[in-house]
């Protein structure tokens, strides 16, 4: 008999239970996997609530998919069961979150060359991705990937990805991504410095994108202001 998706979420490890999504480690057809489940919202109509999981879960896997033809590294996708709101992705093996890595190798003169090359790999994938038109929604040291032996960078997570060819909206992927820096990894300018010259270098919009980037931030620095 076929295995129903409630059985292998059953069978599966939870280890991140976020506002929108769970997320599960397990297997699928003997691979190690990702599974990602968008719960319902009780406070939500039925009807709206499946409508909108159907939705996200849908635009995520295009995404993905997006990326994929685009030469970026991302999780390959098994399997969906958009009934279930669960989508059964490959498991990033050998890999830490780029934020463990920073963290890990802070203050390690060896650890410099790895570092240079990571940020450029990081800042080719977003230049990729956002030649792509997709948006990540999410971008933080934690939704990406580096494995050490093969140093290959991977993004993960996009589940509040969306698809624009907005400068403003690149834009603010980026001013996301740069808080997330600022806030985790002090001293960290000169990194996110690093992501934006080669982005800038290799996507063809990327002069016009980081023009914008100066006004998110100085919105941003006004509402701080205003608290």
């Amino acid at each position: 008999a076929a295995v129903t998706t409630t059985t292998r979420l059953a069978e599966s490890k939870l280890v991140r239970q976020g506002a929108e999504a769970r997320v599960f480690v397990g297997t699928f057809l003997g691979r190690p996997c990702i599974m990602k489940e968008r719960f319902s919202k009780a406070y939500r109509h039925p009807d709206l609530d499946a409508k909108l999981t159907s939705k996200r879960t849908i635009q995520e896997i295009r995404s993905i998919m997006r990326c994929q033809q685009a030469g970026i590294s991302v999780p390959a996708v098994y399997h969906v069961d958009e009934q279930a709101g669960c989508i059964f992705l490959s498991f990033i093996e050998n890999s830490v979150t780029v934020r463990d890595f920073f963290f890990s190798s802070e203050g390690n003169p060896a650890a410099e060359e790895e570092r240079g090359e990571l940020l450029t790999k990081f800042g080719e994938s977003l230049a990729k991705m956002h030649a792509a038109d997709v948006i990540h929604g999410d971008l933080t040291t934690s939704n990406a990937m580096w494995n050490s032996s093969t140093h290959r960078l991977t993004l993960i997570d996009f589940g509040l990805s969306f698809t624009s060819s907005l400068a403003e909206d690149k834009a603010v992927d980026l001013y996301v991504l740069e808080r997330a820096f600022i806030s985790t990894h002090p001293r960290s300018e000169a990194l996110f410095q690093q992501i934006l010259t080669v982005y800038s270098s290799q996507y063809r919009d990327g002069p016009a994108v980081l023009r914008r980037l100066e006004d998110v931030r100085m919105r941003g620095r006004k509402r701080s202001m205003v608290g």
